[in-house]
């Protein structure tokens, strides 16, 4: 889930209305024109006034977004989290993995010296319960009950397949009575959503 912002955007000597989202891989605007901003292909990223202006390989583009949005913007842009910084994932973290992740985030735990272990324990700080169907979800009560306190759980899932959708995702994690607080893309193939013990019943 990116930050959005209704905005003027510019496009040479035209202009106009609509939303920018701002994704972690992309700018995409709808509204009057439907625009795609691939942030890879952006050479620089600059602030003028309230306008952020972006000089991509097709030229340059604009959004009128308010100087406080745009410098956030280009600040996100220039500088974007690493995957475990949008997990929550600080190092010597006490981790649970249930299920399979892809190696490569296996590596960036161990770099990051987390405490990653195949059952919840008591001091666990984050579950993450990698799921490829529905049918999968049925795990989801028993692991919900070992949530404690503040921890966080992260249901990792397959992304544009029908065998599981967000909606499935959502729906189970909110019958066990968890809130759904955030959604990040988790790789290129996968979403991560995640779930945490409402206030009222910690």
């Amino acid at each position: 889930m990116g930050s959005e912002a209704k905005c003027k955007a510019r496009v040479g000597k035209q202009a106009f209305e609509g939303k920018a989202l701002l994704e972690t891989k992309e700018i995409i605007f709808r509204g009057d024109t439907r625009l795609k901003i691939v942030l890879s292909t952006v050479k620089s990223v600059k602030v003028a006034g309230d306008w952020l202006q972006l000089q991509t390989s097709e030229g340059r583009i604009e959004f009128e977004l308010g100087t406080e949005t745009a410098e956030k913007w280009a600040k996100k842009i220039l500088h974007p989290k690493s995957r475990l910084e949008k997990l929550g994932i600080k190092d010597g973290l006490k981790i649970a993995v249930m299920g399979k992740l892809d190696g490569e985030f296996a590596g960036e735990l161990r770099k990051a010296q987390a405490e990653v272990a195949g059952k919840i324990a008591t001091d666990t700080k984050i579950i993450f319960f990698a799921v490829e169907t529905k049918t999968e979800l049925g795990l989801l009560p028993k692991i919900a009950k070992q949530l404690k306190g503040a921890a966080a759980l992260w249901i990792v899932y397959p992304k544009g397949v029908k065998a599981i959708t967000e909606s499935d995702v959502l729906a189970a994690g909110r019958a066990t009575g968890l809130k759904d607080v955030k959604v990040v893309g988790f790789s290129p193939t996968h979403t991560a959503l995640k779930f945490v013990v409402s206030i009222a019943n910690r």
